[in-house]
């Protein structure tokens, strides 16, 4: 088949690229020259494991395509993935203006049926806004039959960063919301043979309602961060009470009811998808109305939760951190990928940088773009960002530290040669802001050891 992906973003082009790489004829479609030309010369934006090959190799075999055209890609497709970024507005809710745009571009271009599928995560009622602005300009080109058919369809993402090609070519579960109008009945048919090779084992799509396959998205994400925050919640208890979250995790997880998935404990969730997306649906609900009290906790609790480690931190070294000096391992705000978006130690490293320490960091993969974020994030405080030295390996980042913090749960930090990081810090102590020690293991090796709802244990 044809298609179009309008966006070469996160969603965009792991959607594009995996299409392509089941036989697919797929352009993709960017307004930002930079980043097509960076992907034409055989490069790739974002980091995300697995992904630059499959675009390599499809960009060879010619079922890829990526250009500026606007309307070359209308005409290309008729599948037109909407997969825009959707940025959080001021008053919490989904910035739909890049969607709504897409949508003017294609009313002003196509000359033939259409199904237009909403990729990009957008608020319940977006179907809507979308098919007024496509209606809109074909209104205004004075066309009519077959010109003027189209159907907007719901098909939401649900990739993981870092697993997102993974999650794509071998999805749990597709979800797609068609009308059951003629159109919609010939979108369904389109949707249902693209989607085909990934039923063959068996059916994995779910179809209902264009407005419940929208809404269908925000719980997930959601329900996924209200996991998240409840744990934190936990955590921060146990501490105090002198119990293992870890093992409370474990006794919770076995019920089949609730589950082992996002139930660890940390340091906050981050990115692009969870803060946003439980935004997004609070504002929703406040249109109508109607307060999500439970969401508004979730949001204060994450929020609070990225201020933990460095609580922690001054709880044992005093309010004051001039002259002290950390390391920490992980920027990026979840391993295998450079996202620092709502990442936790960006919080953690303006507390900190504020209260006059300075801090050697290193991440595996985010380092360029932890660079970039971190020099706008000081960018009002003169001299704050030179207080944070870059270092190209985990060991360098060790070197005459007061501690050591851990933020992101990298495979590589988690088992470290323990005698060398002894020998390397100023003392052994070590926050560790995603659990991934025994606090029993590193207490018999001498370190002081802080963990999230583990600390207790380390300390006997």
């Amino acid at each position: 088949m044809k298609i179009t992906i309008i966006g070469t973003g996160y969603v965009g082009l792991v959607t594009g690229a995996c299409l392509a790489e089941l036989g697919n004829d797929v352009f993709c479609l960017d307004l930002d020259q930079r980043k097509i030309a960076l992907l034409n010369s055989g490069g790739i934006p974002i980091h995300e494991p697995g992904l630059a090959e499959i675009v390599s190799r499809n960009r060879a075999a010619g079922r890829l395509h990526f250009s500026t055209d606007i309307a070359a890609s209308v005409a290309h497709g008729q599948v037109q993935f909407i997969a825009v970024g959707t940025p959080p507005d001021e008053d919490g809710s989904a910035d739909l203006q890049y969607v709504l745009a897409a949508a003017r571009n294609i009313g002003k271009y196509m000359n033939g049926f259409k199904v237009i599928v909403d990729k990009s995560t957008v608020p319940v009622g977006t179907a809507d806004k979308v098919t007024a602005a496509i209606q809109a300009e074909l209104s205004a080109r004075q066309l009519s039959g077959e010109a003027l058919q189209f159907s907007v369809v719901s098909n939401p993402e649900f990739l993981k960063e870092g697993a997102a090609v993974e999650d794509f070519m071998r999805p749990d579960r597709i979800v797609i919301g068609c009308d059951e109008s003629a159109s919609g009945l010939q979108a369904q048919a389109l949707m249902k043979q693209l989607y085909l090779p990934f039923n063959r084992n068996h059916e994995r799509t779910f179809w209902m309602d264009v407005r419940s396959a929208e809404f269908t998205k925000y719980a997930a994400n959601a329900m996924l961060a209200t996991r998240i925050s409840f744990m934190n919640e936990l955590a921060n208890l146990a501490d105090k009470v002198g119990a293992d979250i870890e093992a409370v995790r474990h006794g919770i997880g076995s019920d089949p009811r609730i589950g082992y998935s996002f139930l660890y404990a940390g340091c906050g969730y981050g990115g692009s998808c969870f803060p946003k997306d439980v935004q997004a649906l609070e504002r929703t609900a406040r249109d109508y109305g109607q307060e999500l009290l439970i969401l508004r906790a979730v949001e204060q609790v994450n929020n609070n939760q990225k201020h933990v480690l460095g609580q922690k931190i001054t709880e044992r070294f005093g309010a004051d951190l001039s002259g002290k000096h950390f390391a920490l391992w992980g920027l990026a705000f979840k391993p295998n990928t450079d996202d620092m978006r709502e990442a936790s130690s960006r919080v953690l490293l303006g507390e900190l940088i504020g209260r006059g320490a300075t801090v050697a960091v290193h991440d595996p993969v985010a380092m360029a773009e932890a660079q970039r974020v971190l020099e706008l994030d000081f960018v009002a405080t003169p001299g704050a960002f030179e207080r944070i030295r870059f270092c190209e390996n985990q060991t360098d980042a060790l070197q005459n530290a007061d501690a050591l913090m851990i933020v992101t749960e990298w495979k590589t930090f988690r088992s470290p040669d323990f005698d060398q990081l002894k020998t390397l810090l100023k003392a052994p102590i070590v926050f560790d802001g995603r659990n991934l020690y025994e606090p029993e293991v590193m207490r018999e090796l001498g370190f002081e050891y802080y963990g999230i709802g583990r600390s207790m244990l380390a300390r006997g």
